[in-house]
């Protein structure tokens, strides 16, 4: 858990993209794939494992796509890496019984400790932090330019 894996990183990337570029409409997977360089196959997996945990949420047709589910301050990167390991079905290998005593009993809970810290301080880490961080780094928002209000 402690590596960053491939399919963590899309999730984390599509659901960053998501929050950072959504102007009326929602963001499409074509547009997410153009912008983050993230594989479809990969791409749709993940948005749809995000879609069922209610992090996003699926919109249908012409100009369907995809919208946080919630405000984006409530979404946290803790959150999104709890739905990419629930979905992956990679073997754990901290969870079996087999090892030797030092293993299962002093590296794996050490393991299983660090790992919950990690995961406690992602949680802190929230869609919109990383939005500003973005802002503060000068990626342009192409959701900006397509934003309108009327009164």
């Amino acid at each position: 858990m402690l590596k960053l894996s491939r399919k963590t990183l899309f999730a984390i990337e599509a659901v960053l993209d998501i929050a950072y570029h959504a102007g009326a409409e929602p963001v499409q997977s074509r547009e997410i794939t153009r912008r983050q360089g993230i594989p479809r196959r990969y791409l749709e997996q993940a948005l749809q494992n995000l879609v069922r945990s209610g992090v996003l949420v699926g919109v249908r047709g012409p100009r369907g796509g995809y919208r946080l589910a919630r405000e984006r301050r409530r979404i946290t990167v803790g959150e999104i890496i709890r739905v990419v390991r629930n979905s992956d079905n990679e073997d754990d290998p901290l969870q079996e019984e087999m090892g030797s005593p030092l293993g299962r009993k002093v590296v794996r809970p050490l393991w299983m400790e660090l790992q919950g810290e990690l995961l406690s301080r992602l949680d802190e880490v929230t869609m919109d932090d990383l939005c500003n961080r973005a802002d503060s780094a000068g990626i342009v928002s192409e959701g900006r330019d397509r934003l309108y209000f009327s009164i």
